[in-house]
This record gives structure tokens, sequence and C-alpha cells, in this order.
């Protein structure tokens, strides 16, 4: 697929897709987000980890509302569906751990689609905005979902209500996102983080991707199983056998991500 509002770059097991309308602050229209669900799923196939991020001063800034002729008549549930779920599916089912690089502020559905991916390292100049019920919706593309679930019942709804922007550091303080970094070290911090993810028993992170998110739901006899299940699967793997020889023998282990 020939991409126009983002770029997907495949290196050494690594693919970077970074949204590309600076000139919009990457806001999300129809072609926007078929390309990140397409890339999303093509990085998956091919590469070994995912980072997103933003080109330009923003991240994501949420929906184009100018990409609409009478927002009146906009079919949210249907955007919602078929636009927006796509993307969400695709990084929920990806099969490589995914990084949310966020170079500059972002709000509406861009924060929420950072706040799928595994990890968040986020510019301590970012911030994250539930902008929703200024124009009087509420919090979609996964928002009600992510918020509680990370950062509490009580810092959720304050978010949701008040709309008002979290700071990066703020956001990782709440247990938000993964980490802040300084903006002279974020390009190396994100760089390096994805490089380990890249380089790391590609498995074993599948497997613990998917063991974290079900316990959420999981009573802890269902979860002892998972974990027994999936350790049982991940035990028999080249990588298991890598790291248990690069241990006994005081090296560092090279993985191939079977």
């Amino acid at each position: 697929m020939d991409y126009e509002t983002i770029r997907l770059e495949i290196t050494e097991g690594l693919a970077v897709l970074t949204f590309n309308r600076p000139d919009k602050y990457n806001a999300l229209n129809t072609q926007m987000c078929a390309e990140i669900a397409h890339a999303v799923k093509a990085a998956g196939e091919e590469a070994r980890a995912l980072v997103m991020t933003g080109e330009g001063k923003a991240f994501c800034s949420g929906q184009d509302l100018g990409d609409r002729a009478n927002a009146a008549d906009v079919d949210l549930e249907r955007t919602l569906r078929d636009e927006y779920q796509p993307i969400l599916d695709a990084i929920y089912q990806s099969p490589i751990p995914i990084i949310a690089a966020v170079n500059g502020p972002t709000a509406g559905a861009g924060a929420n689609i950072a706040l799928a991916a595994d990890v968040v390292i986020a510019k301590e100049s970012a911030y994250f905005m539930q902008a929703f019920a200024k124009i009087g919706l509420i919090p979609d593309a996964g928002g009600t979902y992510w918020m509680p679930r990370t950062m509490g019942f009580a810092k959720a709804m304050g978010a949701a209500l008040f709309a008002e922007k979290i700071t990066a550091r703020q956001a990782a303080d709440w247990g938000l996102i993964w980490e802040a970094v300084a903006d002279e070290d974020f390009e190396a911090n994100w760089h390096a983080r994805a490089d380990y993810l890249a380089k790391g028993p590609t498995l074993a992170f599948r497997r613990i991707r998917e063991a974290i998110r079900a316990s959420l739901d999981n009573t802890l006899e269902d979860q002892l199983a998972l974990e027994a299940h999936s350790q049982g699967e991940c035990g028999k793997s080249h990588d298991f056998s890598e790291g248990v020889m690069a241990f006994l023998e005081k090296r560092s282990p090279s993985f191939e991500g079977r």
C-alpha cells in the first residue's frame, strides 16, 4: 500500500510508523485511519517491534474536524466502528510489542490511540488531553476503557469531565504512561527501548502482553492457568534455550524471536 498520510519504515526488525500530517498536527481523517490500521498489521507481519510517533510538533491532535463539511451530519457511531476500531483492533491484536513515542501534544482519539500501545514514552513537554467534553462528546477510541485501568477511577473521571491538559510528568506519576523523558533525551530513549524489544524474545513478549491484558478480567485461577500454559510454550522456544545458555556463559543473549 502506498501511504500518503503516514510513513512506515522497517529496519533490522524494528518498524517505525510516523503520523505525517504535521500541518494539521497529525489530525486523523478517514484516509489516515485506514493507513494506520494497514501499517500496524503490516508491521506485525514483518517486524519484531513497532513504534508509533508523530511528525512535527504534535503526536496526534485527534479527529480532523475540518475534514467534515458539516459536523452535525457526521455519523459518529459509524466513524468509531469503521475508522477507529480497526486501528485499535490492529494494535491490540498485533503479535509484536508496540511503543507510542509521544513527541508532542496529543488529544482526543490521538491520545487514546497512544494509550492503546503497550508502552507509552512521552517528552516532558508533551501533554495528553481528553478534549471531548469541550465539544459535547465522551472520550472514545478506548479512552473510557484504558484510563480507569491505568490511573484509577478518580483521575479518569476528572480527566474526562474537566478535559484539562495532563502533562507528561503527571501522566507518568499517575500511572497513565510508562515514562516522561526530558526533551533532549527523548529520541535516544525511545530508540533504545525499541531496539531492546526488536532484539528480544518475541514469543515471550507476545505472551507477556496477552497475560497482562487478560488479568484485567480473569480470576486468579484463570490467570494461573494462563501463566502455566504460556510458560510451557515459552519454555520450548529457541530463545529460552539461548537465554539459559547466555546466563550460564555470562554473556548477553542473542535472541532470534522464535
